[in-house]
């Protein structure tokens, strides 16, 4: 591909835009040689304005969202979760997508990757990928309720496939850990409800064996 191409792919720019930066000898390698757009790409080497390039195609980044942002490009009502990465992401193409998602009253981990079969490995129903969340609920839990997520048998209101068995670790009356292994509609919230409760706070801490790092603080990122 040639470096032209590769650039406006990872997101700076269109081609004349950066067109324009090669025409101001603003890409240059490690060694501060000035680059030019049929140069062959090695990613590592590469320096717009000194700064190394965002992360290479196929990449996977870990966000901890925060509450109130929602997984969607733009948003009329709601900030969504690019306007927490460097611009540049939301031009990508292939675009860094949100391997599944985490409505606007749900935290932690959230993935984002240009990777197709990494995304369709991860959130194909098939796949049965595990994910944590801890749950603080409005009312004590019943005492059947590790048995009822366990049983295979539990339904969701409005559907008629029950769901798979899930695992539910009581940590006090009013807070779970619960580990999923598919991703229907809003599913943790609906699973308390179809037990009369409710959720009042959710918090992902995992996607299959990847935990959200203890060290990353609320509304950052980190390259995996």
């Amino acid at each position: 591909m040639r470096l032209i191409k590769y650039l406006a792919n990872l997101g700076y720019g269109s081609r004349r835009d950066v067109t324009a930066l090669f025409a101001a000898k603003r890409v240059r390698d490690a060694d501060g040689r000035v680059l030019r757009a049929d140069d062959p790409c090695d990613h590592g080497a590469i320096r717009v304005d000194g700064e190394p390039l965002d992360p290479p195609p196929g990449s996977v980044v870990c966000l901890h969202k925060p509450l109130g942002y929602v997984c969607s490009t733009t948003d009329v009502a709601n900030p969504v979760v690019y306007d927490l990465l460097p611009p540049r992401f939301r031009a990508r193409s292939p675009l860094m997508s949100p391997v599944g998602r985490l409505d606007r009253d749900t935290s932690g981990m959230l993935l984002l990757t240009d990777d197709g079969k990494l995304l369709h490995n991860v959130i194909s129903p098939k796949r049965h990928v595990a994910k944590r969340y801890l749950a603080t609920l409005s009312r004590p839990l019943r005492e059947d309720a590790a048995a009822q997520f366990a049983s295979g048998t539990l339904m969701l209101e409005g559907e008629e496939k029950p769901l798979l068995p899930a695992q539910l670790e009581v940590l006090s009356p009013t807070q779970a850990r619960v580990t999923v292994h598919e991703g229907r509609y809003h599913q943790v919230r609906r699973m308390f409800a179809a037990l009369e409760n409710r959720v009042l706070e959710l918090h992902r801490e995992s996607v299959g064996g990847l935990a959200l790092p203890a060290d990353l603080p609320a509304s950052s990122y980190r390259l995996l």
